[in-house]
């Protein structure tokens, strides 16, 4: 079985973001897996009257999001929205490396340490979870986790989500550069359905950037565990060898 781990900083970027590689895969075969490492608390609040109360709602919008990106599984995590930044690395890098371990994926995306929008929290969700991918195969690195019957494992290959266009409204951002491009032109709608589940976060200027992609979604390839050099890729699990599935 190919599985396809997802990480992000908040519910709503499975769907804006990777929504398009997410239903691609999954419409493949894929085992599909989104874990967002807060609860978006910090965001527009709508009608919440708290940050607890907007936490809880933003959870809500993520499992309707989930299940119209129809993914194996879905979980937001307690980190700090809007504090990610100021976090000491070592724990939530342990919990991806043990998720890691877990669901064994042989292809992780994220964010680029640009943050995509610029975002902070999207920027420190690519060095965890990079971090994360280089040291879920070490037996050295989170070594308690072994006696939980996980073991350590080795995913093939690492993506940053990335564009080729600014992001309207924002400063423009040194982004790397796509190696990877998918055709996601038969999902746009059900990405966009997904996004607007998340009903707290409703936003036209992000449907038409969904839109203004025409139907792919780009990614660069940040890490291989085969030696190669860079090439233009449609699918995201290329070269990725038989015995890693």
């Amino acid at each position: 079985m190919r599985r396809l781990l997802c990480v992000t900083a908040h519910p709503d970027d499975e769907a804006a973001v990777f929504g398009g590689a997410l239903l691609l895969y999954q419409s493949l075969g894929v085992e599909t897996h989104v874990i967002s490492l807060t609860a978006g608390e910090a965001g527009s609040r709508g009608t919440a009257a708290s940050r607890e109360e907007l936490a809880e709602l933003r959870r809500a919008e993520f499992a309707a999001a989930c299940e119209i990106l129809k993914v194996s599984s879905g979980e937001v995590l307690n980190y700090p929205d809007a504090d990610l930044y100021q976090l000491p690395p070592a724990r939530p890098v342990a919990d991806l490396v043990f998720r890691i371990r877990r669901i064994r994926p042989q292809v992780l995306i994220t964010f680029g340490p640009d943050g995509g929008t610029g975002h902070a929290d999207h920027s420190m969700a690519s060095v965890f979870a990079t971090f994360a991918f280089h040291w879920a195969a070490r037996a050295d690195r989170s070594a308690e986790q072994l006696s939980t019957g996980v073991s350590p494992y080795q995913p093939q290959k690492l993506y940053y989500v990335t564009s080729e266009f600014a992001f309207p409204g924002r400063r423009p951002l040194c982004l790397a550069p796509t190696s990877a491009t998918l055709d996601i032109h038969l999902f746009v709608d059900d990405k966009i359905r997904a996004f607007q589940a998340h009903t707290t976060q409703t936003s036209t200027v992000v449907e038409n950037v969904i839109r203004q992609q025409h139907g792919i979604e780009t990614y660069h390839l940040a890490a291989g565990c085969t030696l190669r050099t860079m090439e233009l890729e449609s699918d995201l699990f290329s070269s990725v060898p038989d015995e890693s599935v």
